[in-house]
């Protein structure tokens, strides 16, 4: 077999460099050689002029054991992501106040034309190696990072072995156990390696039940916007590399996604008035189940040492497709397809993306001192959404075309100094053909709109440093641009005046969120501390507005400022605790007269957030974890002689233990482990349906095997 260049070596030894949960004091050091690929120009954490995160193999082991909700997961170790909805949707759920671009591997996951609020669940944790989180606004991947990166790196092939995994794990309220409330889930995984053959395939089945609260009451499904109680799902995940030569390697790859709705339940209504939440009585819904349906390939081509360059060159394409749940919905009826108020229907978004990423970097430049990246991303999105039982074109399908050239440069002077700075030239084009709305956006019967293909060009800056004048202690600083577009399909399905054209019409154009950063570092075991200010503006942003329970896209001046930090102690080599803390406000202009003057409200803004965790090993063989995440209380609206909405927090309580048998570990976990009775954040501050008034979910307890051979 043939001996690997170093820098392959490398990206195979990067899962087991990550800073796990259970990290000895020693590991913090291997943690900080770690080369981050979502910033596309290979840097180390200790050179980030902006916060980044990283998720574990270890971190989403033991947070699948309380809960296998991606968002879930996301928002126990996120304090500035929005508390999960524990809903298929996502809707509400955002990053810094801003929508993140979701990526698996660098292929976006996210579908800006079209918000189907869904893009977290594209696929399961078990095929993910670690999640790669860049904190606030970025443009390096191109569209939808307003808010921030959230890069799913699945996992590898290893070298000259075999490595095989399984694991299985039942869930059940702890106040009752039957078939309606009893979750399972089992996945399986093969690593390895033959000759100059590498391979990876992953097999995942989740069966979930029905969700009770903390007074054991049936949690309300939501049979609109889809559910991941009372679900199934399967992730088939496949990857064959073959190296052409010591540095030459091309890699195919497989995700295959698919969550769908047992349909099984009907949600009974609350009153939000009297503090009652929905609920659901066992009844089959009208039409068919809310499912998502995800496909993502790629093939990717890697030359180490292209003229002493690193070269990359990847090609994909994802389909996504979303059907939601039927209903007689005001928006659907048509007198002329039946009487209005009898018309039930239900909409389905498609969308296939198809793009190229070329990266080439060079770091041996002045010395060692320089490196530059340079690459150019294309993308071709089209997107739609139709009304599926009755046939009709509800958003048009829409064509986003763009096309990027990049450049990065980081530059060390000397070994107390790095210096980053970037641009990117965003050349997009959107193509709509004529179209006319469905009949209830106007009483006239729908509206005649002219299409267009409207061009942006935008250029886009970062820049940032670092400053280490300790070994210990840093300082860094960063300026970064991101480029979005708003939910077309949702402003142009809700045109209702006649005569608009496409070209000219103002909500169509870009986002663009200006970032603004500065913190600083101490890695002085056994202490490790990390906080960062941070401002983001827009001056065309795009907010989402609650009438009635339809959302209206509103393009309106927006600033976001916040505070993120995080310490961290190692007692000693057994005990690490962990404390994040979330400070966040957002404002926009509401009259748009250029001052702000009003408060983002729960769906475009989290609440302030503090999570806790301690890891605890307390033999060679028995470990235990506990994490605690509190919300705290919020009142929006600021202007005198407005109504107030009013956030009353909550504290979640998670807790797990490992045991270490002979042959594999069993697992013993709680999720809510004080029973804790509460509305989550989007029922109280982002919702004002009755039938959306849910509960969060009560104490659960798992049960899990895994094994290692």
């Amino acid at each position: 077999m043939r001996l690997k260049p170093l820098s392959k070596q490398l990206i195979t030894l990067i899962p087991a460099l990550c800073l796990s949960s259970f990290a000895y004091a020693d590991k913090a050091v291997e943690l900080d050689e770690m080369t981050i690929t979502s910033t596309r120009a290979e840097t180390k954490i200790e050179d980030s002029p902006q916060v980044v995160t990283i998720i574990s193999r270890e971190e989403i082991e033991q947070q699948l054991k309380i809960s296998p909700d991606a968002s879930q997961v996301l928002s126990s170790l996120l304090p500035s992501f929005t508390p999960a909805r524990q809903k298929l949707s996502s809707a509400g759920e955002t990053f810094r106040g801003r929508a993140p671009l979701f990526l698996i591997d660098g292929i976006p996951q996210s579908n800006p034309l079209r918000d189907a609020q869904r893009d977290g669940h594209t696929i399961d944790l078990s095929m993910v190696e670690r999640i790669e989180v860049i904190h606030g606004a970025s443009a390096i991947h191109g569209l939808g990072a307003t808010g921030g990166i959230i890069n799913f790196i699945t996992r590898r092939p290893t070298t000259n072995k075999v490595d095989q995994n399984m694991n299985v794990q039942m869930t059940s309220p702890t106040s009752e156990l039957d078939g309606d409330t009893f979750g399972y889930r089992t996945s399986y995984g093969l690593r390895g390696s033959q000759n100059d053959v590498e391979y990876a395939l992953g097999l995942s089945y989740e069966k979930q039940g029905l969700f009770l609260d903390a007074d054991d009451d049936a949690i309300g499904v939501d049979n609109t916007q889809g559910d991941i109680m009372a679900s199934r799902s399967y992730d088939l995940f496949g990857k064959l590399g073959y190296w052409l030569s010591d540095n030459q390697n091309i890699e195919l790859q497989l995700n295959r996604y698919e969550l769908d709705g047992d349909n099984d339940y009907l949600s009974v209504p609350g009153d939000r008035n009297r503090s009652i939440p929905a609920t659901s009585i066992e009844q089959t819904p009208p039409g068919d189940a809310p499912h998502n349906e995800v496909t993502t390939t790629s093939i990717k081509f890697e030359d180490y040492d292209l003229a002493g360059m690193h070269f990359t060159a990847q090609a994909y394409r994802q389909e996504f497709e979303a059907l939601f749940g039927a209903g007689i919905f005001d928006s659907f009826q048509d007198p002329s397809i039946a009487p209005v108020g009898t018309l039930y229907d239900q909409s389905q978004t498609s969308s296939i993306k198809k793009g190229a990423k070329f990266t080439l970097t060079k770091d041996d430049l002045l010395e060692d001192k320089l490196t530059l990246t340079a690459g150019m991303d294309i993308l071709h999105d089209t997107t739609e959404q139709e009304l599926a039982a009755t046939n009709r074109s509800w958003v048009p399908e829409t064509t986003f075309k763009n096309y990027a050239p990049f450049l990065q440069a980081q530059f060390k002077p000397v070994d107390m100094l790095v210096l980053n700075a970037g641009v990117r030239h965003e050349k997009a084009k959107l193509d709509v053909d004529d179209f006319r709305t469905i009949h209830s956006t106007n009483d006239a019967g729908g509206v005649f709109v002219e299409g267009g293909d409207p061009d942006f060009s935008e250029t886009l800056y970062n820049a940032g440093f670092v400053i280490s004048p300790l070994s210990w202690f840093s300082v860094f600083a960063n300026y970064s641009e991101g480029f979005g577009m708003p939910d077309v399909g949702r402003v142009l399905r809700g045109i209702g005046t006649p005569g608009q054209n496409v070209d000219n019409f103002l909500n169509l154009q870009p986002v663009l969120t200006d970032n603004r950063e500065i913190g600083f570092r101490i890695d002085w075991a056994p202490v490790d501390f990390e906080i960062s200010y941070y401002e983001s503006d827009s001056d065309l942003g795009s907010r989402l507005e609650n009438i009635g329970g339809t959302y209206f896209v509103r393009r309106e001046k927006t600033e976001i400022n916040g505070v993120e930090t995080t310490v961290g102690f190692q007692a000693n080599d057994d005990h690490r605790l962990e404390l994040s803390y979330s400070y966040i406000r957002g404002r926009y202009d509401s009259d748009d007269n250029g001052s702000i003057d009003s408060d983002l409200d729960g769906n475009n803004i989290p609440p302030n957030r503090l999570i806790a965790n301690w890891n605890a090993s307390w033999t060679p063989k028995l470990s235990s974890f506990i994490q605690v995440s509190h919300n705290f209380d919020r009142s929006f609206d600021e202007e005198p002689g407005d109504p107030k909405i009013d956030f009353d927090g909550y504290t979640l309580v998670d807790a797990s233990m490992a045991y270490q048998l002979p042959k594999g570990t069993v697992n013993l976990a709680f999720a809510n482990l004080l029973n804790e009775d509460y509305f989550d954040y989007y029922s109280q501050t982002a919702n004002t349906l009755d039938e959306r008034y849910f509960k969060g979910r009560g104490r659960t307890v798992t049960l899990g095997y895994s094994l290692d051979f």
